[in-house]
């Protein structure tokens, strides 16, 4: 795993932010908002795919049945 040893703008931009909030509510709906942001940034990005015909109906039918879950081992 790499390590940071340094924040970047972004970071430091976010941590001026924290410095401001004065209650645990006002944290969380920024995390919220934060939230809301990359969750929008994802469907944009869907759209975009089902739009040029990179996605579509078929990949969505396989990741529906594809199976993820990791396999356990049965106690003997």
């Amino acid at each position: 795993m790499e390590q940071v040893t340094e924040l970047n703008r972004a970071q430091l931009g976010i941590l001026r932010l924290l410095s401001r909030m004065n209650t645990m509510d006002k944290v969380e709906e920024l995390r919220q908002v934060i939230s809301n942001f990359y969750a929008q940034k994802a469907t944009d990005e869907m759209d975009r795919l089902w739009d040029s015909g990179e996605w579509g109906a078929a990949q969505n039918a396989a990741v529906l049945e594809e199976h993820l879950r990791t396999p356990y081992k049965k106690w003997k």
